[in-house]
């Protein structure tokens, strides 16, 4: 009797474990296993499982299981609660093999039955196809964007046989950080972007952090003539640096398994590389995030480098990491004389709070940086872009004609994960040209210009003053109504005898974006804080401020508008504001007016914007 009561024992105890399924729909098994285990079987046909996500739940860690080995881990915020959105999960590379999701769920539950009551569980489903269409009201027209998902720093552009490469930090799995990958874009104009698979995913190293890549014409890294290589950040437990190599122009990579190709025993990320022909070697220049400073290597070969010298501590804004390093050669304008710019991307510390983008004027031999000083014998901080919203700015490499083309993400790390999308977060700023000039203080600066690409956005010309005194009373000019608002607007403006001239564009819900021109003070202020939707963070609500570097009371503005953004360019570029907006309706009116005395308008455009 004790016998067969024990056979029968283990035999309903098998029973419990390889039982049934909980749910079975549309080829899809959910078995769970315990209050925080759940195992997802995919036994139909569909290239994408799609998962359900809530973003306000943490992050369920999911191991994805091919044929009973660990092929990737991915973290996604399955829903508890409600669903609001879904987001593809791509099988095709492990078609033909058996492919279990082992979810382990981060919110504690009383029992099993509490754990099945999440709605997730009913909502794996198979598909061919998902929808990317993401008509969300915020979403940029005329910015790359992600088709979904989360993006933030730019990484790895190159040029190559007339394609612009675009990289990215990207979560394909929510619009909140996690799951870093390299997404990727290309464009023949740098205006309108073709979206491809992703290129660099992670592996057992971590997950993979920002970086750079180059063309390698003369084979020094041994991949063959014209690969493309990228060096990045692999965040684990630790940070280190790492190399991939692409044979078919960037569109896929190899990982070179003698990684990493850096290990320091402090934290330093986010390699820039580029080919020195004054040195004909190598140089990286790698963050030393905590320390406050940069790193300069040389290598030969891209696979060995050796430490030259460091920059940075104790100089310019040191109350936030530095990250995303750049340094490229530069002509300065109206002379025969050049010199070098040292990026330095530091978060926080910008110059109204959180991300920002600074930089320093300098020389460099190929081994050492050695920073300008002003009349005073002292380095002064000098902004790239006096917005709040620009950030982990670099430039493409191989760029023709000697371009020194950048990009930067246009949002900031105070807000970032809040502002009101919700199936993609983030877009990158338009591309722009950076060049140097001199200014009025004698001091060497960096300026940021359109891309001249972006003149192709130019629609039809909705307004136009050839030129026209303005005083205390308000001159309005009606933007454009069709496509949300979308435009771009053009003037000069003489101050003659204002002390400021005010520039309001706002709506019919009262939402108001205020910037004045203060010709004493030679600056241009940006107030967003009426601007629409600002609650959503203490920290959004901002008044911006650039200097104008000029000392004649003449200014000349492009200013663009996107759903959610706007982008102003000073005297070409010498000075520049991104920021962010959420207005309630699109803009419809532009006021102009001015304190203290008359001031001239004169060719102000307003264009409509070309998209597809």
């Amino acid at each position: 009797m004790e016998r067969i009561l024990t056979t029968f024992l283990i035999s309903m105890a098998g029973a419990l474990m390889t039982g049934a399924p909980d749910a079975v729909a549309g080829g899809v098994e959910v078995s769970h296993l315990g209050v925080n285990n759940t195992l997802v079987r995919t036994n139909g046909e569909g290239r994408y499982l799609m998962l359900p996500v809530q973003e306000s739940s943490d992050d369920a860690k999911i191991n994805v299981l091919v044929d009973g080995n660990i092929a990737e881990t991915i973290y996604v915020r399955l829903a508890k609660s409600k669903i609001d959105y879904t987001v593809p999960f791509d099988l095709s590379p492990y078609k033909g093999h058996d492919v279990i999701m082992d979810i382990i769920s981060p919110q504690g539950r009383s029992s099993v039955r509490e754990a099945k009551e999440d709605v997730c569980w009913k909502a794996f489903e198979l598909a061919d196809t998902f929808d990317i269409s993401n008509n969300e009201k915020y979403r940029p027209a005329y910015h790359h964007t992600p088709l979904y998902g989360w993006m933030n720093d730019p990484n790895g552009m190159f040029y190559k046989d007339g394609t612009w490469h675009l990289y990215y930090q990207h979560n394909p799995y929510g619009s909140k950080w996690q799951n870093m990958n390299w997404g990727h874009s290309v464009s023949t104009d740098l205006i309108n972007w073709t979206h491809l698979p992703i290129a660099i995913k992670p592996n057992g190293l971590g997950s993979v952090f920002s970086g750079s890549a180059a063309v390698d014409s003369a084979n020094t890294a041994g991949f063959g003539n014209n690969a493309v290589i990228a060096l990045y950040t692999s965040a684990g437990t630790s940070q280190m640096q790492s190399l991939a190599s692409s044979t078919d122009d960037g569109v896929s990579f190899s990982i070179y398994p003698g990684n990493p190709v850096i290990a320091l025993e402090s934290e330093a990320r986010d390699p820039k590389i580029f080919r020195n022909n004054d040195t004909d070697e190598w140089n990286m220049v790698l963050a030393h995030p905590l320390e406050h400073e940069m790193l300069i290597f040389t290598s030969p070969d891209l696979k060995n480098w050796k430490y030259r010298s460091s920059f940075g501590k104790g100089l310019g804004a040191q109350g936030g990491v530095w990250e995303c390093p750049d340094l490229f050669e530069l002509p300065i304008e109206g002379t025969s004389d050049k010199k070098w710019v040292l990026i330095c991307n530091i978060n926080p510390d910008g110059p109204f709070g959180g991300s920002g983008t600074q930089y320093f004027i300098g020389d460099f031999d190929g081994r050492t940086f050695k920073a300008d000083t002003d009349k005073d014998g002292n380095i002064p901080t000098k902004w790239l872009d006096y917005g709040k919203d620009h950030y982990a700015t670099v430039t493409w490499s191989d760029a023709p004609a000697r371009r020194r083309t950048a990009i930067g993400w246009m949002s900031n790390w105070q807000y970032a994960a809040d502002v009101p999308t919700t199936q993609f977060r983030s877009a990158n700023t338009l591309p722009r040209e950076i060049g140097l000039f001199r200014a009025p203080d004698g001091d060497i600066y960096a300026s940021s210009a359109p891309a001249p690409e972006v003149e192709q956005l130019r629609g039809c010309l909705t307004s136009r003053i050839n030129k026209t005194t303005i005083g205390k009373k308000p001159r309005t000019v009606q933007l454009p109504a069709s496509n949300d608002g979308i435009c771009e607007i053009v003037m000069d403006i003489e101050a003659y005898k204002a002390d400021a001239i005010d520039l309001v564009l706002s709506n019919s819900s009262g939402d108001k974006v205020k910037m004045q021109y203060d010709t004493r003070k030679h600056t241009l202020s940006f107030d967003r804080t009426e601007s629409g939707i600002v609650d959503f963070s203490e920290n959004f609500p901002a008044v911006t401020v650039t200097p104008t570097h000029e000392a004649e009371g003449r200014i000349q503005l492009r200013i663009f508008i996107d759903r959610s953004s706007m982008e102003v360019f000073g005297n070409g570029g010498r000075f520049v504001m991104t920021n962010l907006v959420f207005p309630s309706v699109p803009y419809t009116i532009l006021a102009l007016s001015s304190q203290g005395g008359n001031a001239k308008i004169s060719n102000l455009k307003i264009f409509s914007i070309n998209t597809k």
